[in-house]
């Protein structure tokens, strides 16, 4: 299974997604996840270590992966695995990702809020544009092996979410096994736990022990987004994306 991200890294809440398909499969049960780093738990496809597990391991297992898809591996599309695409506000991972890109050392940062807000309006981040990723991966979400999923409804409901994500891949739960899924993916179980927080990342990646688990939160942009950027955010949302029905955004 591969669990897909729209966006720049780590500014999606694919790693609070990781950590409940984690628990999904050990029915709560937090060993796993306080026992092998996450990003060991489901490697990143277009990382040499993921591509490397993807072509030596067989049997079903968890990916992670940002890629657009005409990008992503050929192979995929003829198989029988099951990819969760989840996509959030993109005016709150502009903010994330601002923060993110600050925070690591291994790629060129931006100078200011407003070259970065000119980057990420052009598609000038890694992965490309949000909205040619999401283009790109729409046609899918009528296939029977796609889930599409917001972090908004993720946030505002998450137990449902997560009824909604095992009947998907066909997993059962009892009901205190669901309690202890949504206890340890909390986002302060995350950010206390090592194995999931990326504290465990050299200095050679963070910058002054950063934490890269910020807020967790929804709508953070208003506390940032000056009225005229939200306003830039709009017209852009407007303008790439009329060909799509607007209640697959669950977002203001």
């Amino acid at each position: 299974m591969v669990v897909k991200e729209v966006g720049p890294w780590k500014t999606l809440g694919t790693n609070w997604l990781i950590e409940i398909l984690c628990l999904i499969h050990s029915k709560g049960d937090p060993k796993w996840i306080q026992s092998v780093p996450i990003w060991e738990r489901s490697p990143w496809v277009e990382t040499e270590i993921g591509y490397e597990s993807l072509s030596k391991e067989e049997g079903p297992r968890l990916f992670s992966s940002h890629l657009p898809i005409q990008l992503f591996p050929k192979s995929f599309f003829s198989s029988k695995a099951k990819v969760i695409y989840l996509m959030r506000n993109p005016r709150d991972v502009f903010v994330s990702g601002y923060f993110f890109w600050n925070s690591v050392k291994f790629v060129k940062k931006p100078k200011s809020w407003e070259q970065y807000f000119e980057w990420f309006s052009q598609g000038n981040v890694i992965y490309g544009s949000w909205f040619d990723h999401i283009h790109g991966w729409m046609p899918m979400r009528e296939k029977k092996n796609f889930l599409l999923l917001s972090y908004e409804e993720l946030k505002q409901d998450t137990r449902r979410t997560v009824e909604k994500i095992c009947q998907f891949l066909g997993k059962t739960l009892e009901p205190e096994e669901m309690n202890l899924i949504l206890k340890n993916s909390s986002f302060q179980s995350m950010k206390g736990n090592k194995m999931s927080n990326y504290s465990l990342l050299g200095a050679d990646f963070v910058v002054d022990k950063a934490q890269l688990l910020r807020k967790g939160a929804s709508g953070d942009w208003k506390n940032h987004l000056t009225v005229a950027q939200a306003e830039a955010f709009d017209k852009l949302f407007q303008e790439k994306m009329t060909d799509l029905p607007r209640e697959l955004f669950p977002w203001e």
